[in-house]
């Protein structure tokens, strides 16, 4: 299984979609995805999970680094993710309390 990855703006936040799998093979386009947003001083990220089927310590830790790399320049990095099996990898890592996670694009961006 492939990642793919679609990046649009939206009301001056931006949106990386993402489908498919997130693993140690996958994980740094991601990676190198989330660098150059931050590279070219986007600090607002909104990572839509929804297409998301699977996920594994790599991808977690991307995430991690991207939110890390977000708020050194006082930024932020949220999740949409509304799958139970995902959700639960963020609950059992404690990472549900450090990210903020919405159910959907709206909520999200609202």
């Amino acid at each position: 299984m492939d990642l793919t990855l679609t990046t649009r703006e939206v009301g001056g936040r931006t949106v990386v979609a993402v489908g498919g799998e997130i693993d140690v093979y996958t994980a740094p386009k991601l990676r190198d995805t989330i660098t150059e947003l931050v590279a070219a001083g986007t600090y607002d990220i909104i990572i839509d999970m929804e297409q998301v089927e699977f996920l594994d310590s790599t991808g977690l830790g991307v995430l991690v680094g991207g939110l890390k790399k977000v708020r050194a320049h006082d930024g932020s990095l949220h999740l949409i993710c509304n799958q139970d099996r995902l959700l639960k990898i963020f609950r059992i890592t404690g990472l549900a309390k450090v990210f903020t996670i919405h159910e959907s694009a709206d909520a999200a961006l609202a």
